[in-house]
């Protein structure tokens, strides 16, 4: 009940994070290169420009998302005194 519950808003955060990433990919490159930020499919990109854009890309996005979803579940926990995922392990006892 508790996942169903939570699915908005974690459509709703994962929405944001691709926004928010977006744009902060496209700040962080126009700082890097005043030239647009390569694609595959560009022809004239070379690879070292290429892959540099796809590693900024997926780092951000990465982090982005991560910061969403986990800010959306500790927000949701809040709100209902249940967390949206499993509970953390419990620690061995070594």
């Amino acid at each position: 009940m508790v996942k169903l519950m939570f699915a908005p808003l974690r459509f709703l955060a994962s929405r944001l994070a691709g926004v928010t990433g977006k744009r902060t990919v496209a700040r962080v490159w126009g700082a890097v290169d005043d030239r647009g930020r390569p694609t595959p499919e560009d022809r004239t990109a070379g690879w070292g420009r290429l892959l540099a854009a796809l590693a900024l890309e997926g780092a951000v996005l990465r982090v982005v998302s991560g910061a969403f979803d986990h800010a959306s579940r500790r927000w949701f926990a809040r709100l209902t005194g249940r967390w949206p995922g499993p509970e953390a392990p419990k620690p061995d006892d070594d």
